[in-house]
């Protein structure tokens, strides 16, 4: 997706480790889950918005 491989991974890890700690690390991969779960519905639920209006606009022009 973005050209990142195994080892650019492991090294993003590492220093995820470093600078959150063992204990914190879990809660904050939790949370960027969270984060884009939410992201992505919010752009689902724009586009069916859109979908939605596009079909009042043609309905209103017949």
């Amino acid at each position: 997706m973005f050209g990142i491989g195994v080892p650019e991974l492991v090294l993003i890890l590492i220093i995820g480790l470093v600078v959150f700690g063992p204990g914190k690390l879990p809660g904050v991969g939790k949370a960027l889950g969270q984060s884009i779960k939410e992201f992505k519905q919010a752009n689902s639920d724009d586009k069916t918005v859109d979908v939605t209006e596009q079909k009042k606009i043609d309905a209103e022009k017949k």
